[in-house]
């Protein structure tokens, strides 16, 4: 090192400037009973006692990287550490940054920057609650209410968010099916929803999470993440159901998946057994090679053109909904 810069860094005093704190938190997704869940842990300590969250903690610093931070927070909540199974598990998920999130008042206890990754693998385990969470669980997507607050007024995104969500919708939300207690949540009548009131800005958090997850997988193979090596197309397909909250038609997800160039590759086998409705036994696959899928699979609803300008290509077809059904009376 330079003299002269060794003589500044031991005049250096860090106490001079504001402390500002860096955590990590985790947005990570699985399939379970073929729908999308999320994994949440309620807070054992103050603040936000008994409030759920996202996985996540602060970065120990000077010991480890961003990375390694959301790795090791994410191995602690799923139970994925130690033992030659948990290093297979691990390495099957995919982890990537999602954005950063720096509000000044964001956390009461002082200035946090809280840096978030998007995970999701196959049939992640029942959580185990870390040292910091009196319970872990998974919840299905689609019972959350996550309505967006507190969005910039002039961007229509989040204020403090940096490389956040796509377009700010959330998951969808259903009732509860009867009156008594949700899924940790508390007590709710017939007809109502069942939201969950996270801590801190975690629910904007989770919901760019599942924006960029919506997204990615129309452009991306990151869908095949969601499956071990082999699979068939019903099951990568179910893969799209789930994330995108919406039925599409078996047979036009089925050409669209076999005419993008490295999307997936055959095994050159089949199950053991056919489907649930009978019928032959179907062809399994693995992920291909492709790193963007061209064209894209991109959602009904969607129309956006292309980000070179070029007209979008067609989205997959939706399932057709079911014939009305005539009630004959007496």
């Amino acid at each position: 090192m330079d003299p002269t810069e060794r003589e500044w860094l031991a005049s250096y005093d860090p106490r001079a400037y504001t402390p500002v704190a860096v955590t990590v938190d985790v947005v990570a997704l699985t399939l379970r009973q073929g729908r999308l869940h999320v994994l949440l842990v309620e807070r054992a300590l103050p603040p936000y006692q008994g409030r759920w969250a996202l996985p996540g903690g602060f970065l120990r610093a000077g010991e480890e990287s961003l990375d390694e931070a959301a790795a090791r927070e994410f191995a602690e909540e799923t139970g994925l550490h130690g033992g030659v199974e948990a290093e297979a598990a691990l390495s099957r998920i995919h982890l990537e940054q999602l954005g950063s999130y720096g509000a000044p008042d964001r956390d009461p206890r002082m200035h946090v920057v809280s840096v978030a990754y998007l995970a999701f693998a196959p049939d992640l385990p029942d959580p185990q609650a870390g040292t910091d969470a009196a319970h872990a669980a998974w919840h299905p997507v689609t019972a959350l209410d996550l309505r967006p607050t507190g969005r910039s007024e002039t961007a229509g995104a989040p204020a403090d968010t940096h490389g956040g969500g796509v377009d700010g919708r959330t998951g969808s939300t259903e009732p509860c099916a009867g009156a008594g207690p949700c899924e940790a949540t508390g007590p709710c009548g017939p007809g109502e929803l069942t939201p969950i009131e996270l801590a801190f800005d975690h629910a904007r958090i989770l919901t760019d999470g599942l924006d960029r997850a919506r997204a990615k997988i129309e452009y991306s193979p990151l869908a095949t993440a969601f499956l071990h090596h082999d699979f068939t197309i019903p099951e990568l397909r179910a893969v799209y159901e789930a994330v995108w909250d919406e039925k599409l038609h078996p047979g036009n997800f089925h050409r669209k998946v076999l005419s993008v160039p490295g999307f997936v590759e055959g095994t050159g086998t089949t199950t053991d057994r056919g489907g649930p409705r009978g019928g032959p036994r179907a062809r399994t696959y693995h992920a291909g090679d492709a790193r963007l899928l061209h064209p894209a699979l991109l959602r009904p609803a969607r129309s956006d053109p292309s980000p070179d300008g070029d007209p979008p290509p067609d989205p997959v077809t939706p399932a057709p909904a079911p014939p009305a059904r005539t009630t004959i009376r007496p």
